[in-house]
């Protein structure tokens, strides 16, 4: 269960209509775009890229006119940033603001709120109090607490549980009476869930990187959109020493755990999959973008771990067969920089694609380890990870 982030602007929308209040504000990419809002005096312009701290950091600019949002767009988007959002500033005391969160866990939802909120609610946390909800719920001192409508709660856990969130922040907000005011709000969701909702698709989702996407992205994402299989991949570190070469998304969120696990999260230098049978072409050209990576990043000791679970029906051969093709364009290249790259796969005609890819990997140089399911996925990549602790 992946858990990604949505952006603000998507977080509000389905917060605002849940609660039955009007929401307004404009989600832009660019200078151009944010010169055509009006209709108020004074605006806040943020970044909408999943963030943390951005007042603190400057991403967020108070009190802008109408003609400066096109100038306060660029401003942010010179630091490296893509994603935007423009509201009509809400003035208010600070002292009027709240805290309200919701959690899952295998308990259930569990909800925390405070009568103090802001950017410094850290430093209240003793003000925080929390409770889980169950048949047993007290709505009537929750509302009380929280300064919404018993209503208001309900229906906040029903969109929770709905669109598979696993995390809803509401802070600040603004509650006294009829007068709701949601100022932050930020939600992460169960990704997977894309496909059984309708509040909320893969282009609401923020990544907190500051650069816009880098052409290996782009190049992958437009091979996704040709291809009935799936590929994906994110940059996490472009001068990381660990680069995942993965298959299928449930052993691809294990491996990225674990490399987690075994400290060596900063170095992670790429995420991503490519699962759903993808013929020896595809296979090829994702490939070459993660080589590509490798061949980039300014890492000393860099490692490639191509892994995956026992696939179905994804023919092993066929699959590695473009990696093997890849490694034919960048094999010298990397071998010169001392790339040693690791492989733990299984599945339909598996003894073949092992025993080429190995070949492969000795004639060029970068034979690290080739494994079968008889090693473990966290066994091979121990091995693969030791030479960098």
């Amino acid at each position: 269960m992946p858990r990604r982030k949505l952006s603000e602007y998507r977080s509000k929308k389905l917060v605002n209509d849940v609660l039955g209040l009007a929401y307004e504000g404009w989600s832009v990419t660019s200078p151009e775009e944010a010169a055509e809002i009006k209709g108020h005096d004074r605006y806040v312009v943020k970044v909408d890229q999943a963030v943390k701290g951005r007042f603190k950091k400057g991403l967020v600019l108070l009190d802008v006119e109408q003609a400066g949002l096109s100038l306060a767009v660029e401003k942010l988007e010179e630091r490296g940033y893509s994603s935007f959002l423009v509201e009509p500033q809400v003035v208010h005391e600070q002292s009027s603001e709240r805290y309200f969160a919701m959690t899952h866990d295998r308990a259930g939802i569990h909800v925390s709120c405070s009568e103090k909120g802001g950017i410094n609610i850290e430093q209240d946390a003793d003000s925080i109090k929390n409770y889980t909800v169950s048949d047993a719920t007290d709505w009537s001192e929750l509302a009380e607490r929280t300064g919404f409508t018993q209503e208001s709660l309900r229906a906040l856990v029903q969109l929770f549980k709905d669109d598979f969130f696993v995390f809803l922040e509401i802070n600040p907000y603004i509650a006294s009476g009829d007068n709701v005011a949601i100022l932050d709000c930020a939600i992460e969701v169960d990704d997977a869930a894309a496909y059984f909702v309708n509040g909320w698709n893969e282009t609401d989702i923020r990544n907190p990187r500051m650069a816009a996407k880098r052409e290996e992205e782009e190049e992958v994402k437009r091979l996704d959109a040709n291809s009935p299989a799936s590929f994906n991949l994110s940059v996490l570190n472009p001068d990381g020493s660990v680069f995942l070469l993965l298959s299928g998304g449930g052993a691809s969120v294990v491996i990225a755990d674990e490399v987690h696990n075994l400290g060596l999260g900063k170095e992670l230098a790429n995420y991503g999959e490519y699962s759903g049978n993808p013929n020896t072409e595809e296979t090829f050209l994702y490939t070459s973008q993660v080589m590509k990576l490798m061949l980039a990043s300014k890492a000393k000791n860099k490692v490639l771990f191509v892994g995956g679970a026992v696939a179905n029906f994804t023919d092993i051969a066929n699959t590695f067969a473009g990696i093997i093709q890849a490694l034919d364009v960048y094999g010298d290249e990397l071998a010169k920089q001392g790339v040693k790259i690791y492989v733990r796969r299984g599945g339909p005609r598996q003894e073949i694609g092992l025993a080429k890819i190995e070949a492969s990997l000795k004639e060029h140089g970068l034979f690290g380890g080739v494994y079968s399911p008889k090693t473990s996925i966290p066994e091979a990549l121990h091995t693969a990870l030791k030479g960098l602790k």
